[in-house]
């Protein structure tokens, strides 16, 4: 089914003549404009939610969760729109794109199949394609399925293998003090949803969220600069149904949902675009697993960001922009 687009008209026009106002005072010089564009894809029967920023060649943005959204890029990746037409796509389920009753349709397949579908109807043509934590899953899974449509891939805190991350939630557990341990681990064995009053039995209970995302995480998540915003509670505030389906309903330190089948070694080696591979020092997403995938990809670029867990752009956000901007638009020799 040929995908349709659907604007969000009022935003773009306001932002459209501000920016033709820019250009006609000075049109020596660009804009200091950068106009947002807010767009809902029709991808085969899902709506997909799109907000574009920059101008320059299309790097398209994966986010992770899965069932987060784009919101967590912003402010920090806004630098890279100067010198590239930002694309963020919020997943099928997750963030403004359309909930789907099935919940056996939210698969890294049909993922794939809404990015291009996005490529499509946006008009891209080739894209730069970056994906953070999940995100870089399914990026990866496109580059296997469209990787004609492909200009440069860039696979931030990433994973190719589920049984690798899952051994490294097995030792990430097994260096927690004692008592944090053992109050995770009494709470996964009792179950962890259906809990609490009727709009909490779906969710993670507060304890369960604070004891694995706010204590055992955190240390993965931010080194340099912890956000001060930072609150794993709130954290909750995902889609579930995305979560529960693909990553699984037991807890946060094993993957037993549909990405359990992300295996992707075996493939890697078929990926020829140019890549760049990035993962902070303390990340979540272990540096073991970026050096195995490095080596995996040919010509691929590795760049360990230091003091950095799995919140790279916010813990070093120049080093993380440079990394990027510097990859995609080298200077010329």
């Amino acid at each position: 089914m040929r995908a349709r687009l659907w604007l969000v008209p009022m935003v773009v026009v306001a932002c459209l003549a501000v920016a033709a106002r820019a250009s006609a005072a000075d049109p020596s010089k660009p804009p200091a404009v950068y106009p947002i564009q807010e767009q809902f894809v029709d991808a085969g029967g899902v709506m997909i939610y799109t907000l574009s920023v920059g101008r320059g060649a299309p790097l398209v943005v994966l986010h992770g969760g899965p069932g987060a959204s784009h919101d967590y890029f912003l402010p920090y990746l806004l630098p890279l729109a100067r010198h590239n037409r930002l694309v963020f796509i919020d997943e099928r389920g997750s963030g403004r794109s359309e909930k789907l009753e099935d919940a056996s349709r939210y698969t890294v397949e049909a993922m794939v199949g809404d990015v291009e579908a996005v490529r499509v109807a946006l008009g891209l043509g080739k894209i730069n394609l970056l994906g953070h934590s999940f995100g870089g899953v399914l990026a990866q899974a496109y580059a296997f399925a469209h990787q004609a449509n492909l200009a440069h891939l860039v696979l931030a805190s990433t994973f190719h293998s589920t049984k690798a991350l899952n051994e490294v939630f097995v030792h990430m557990k097994a260096a927690m003090p004692a008592e944090l341990r053992n109050r995770i681990d009494t709470m996964e064995a009792a179950g962890l949803y259906g809990h609490g009053k009727a709009y909490e039995k779906n969710r993670y209970t507060n304890d369960y969220m604070i004891a694995a995302w706010g204590e055992g995480y955190f240390p993965y998540l931010y080194q340099k600069r912890p956000d001060p915003n930072y609150d794993p509670v709130a954290n909750g505030n995902t889609a579930w149904d995305v979560y529960r389906e693909m990553w699984g309903s037991h807890g946060e330190f094993v993957i037993d949902g549909n990405l359990a089948a992300v295996e992707y070694a075996d493939r890697l080696p078929g990926i020829k675009v140019p890549t760049l591979i990035t993962v902070g020092d303390h990340d979540e997403s272990d540096p073991s697993i970026a050096r195995a995938m490095h080596a995996l990809i040919p010509g691929s670029k590795l760049v360990v960001l230091p003091e950095s867990g799995h919140m790279t752009f916010v813990d070093q956000p120049d080093m993380f922009v440079k990394a990027v901007d510097g990859f995609l638009h080298p200077p010329a020799k």
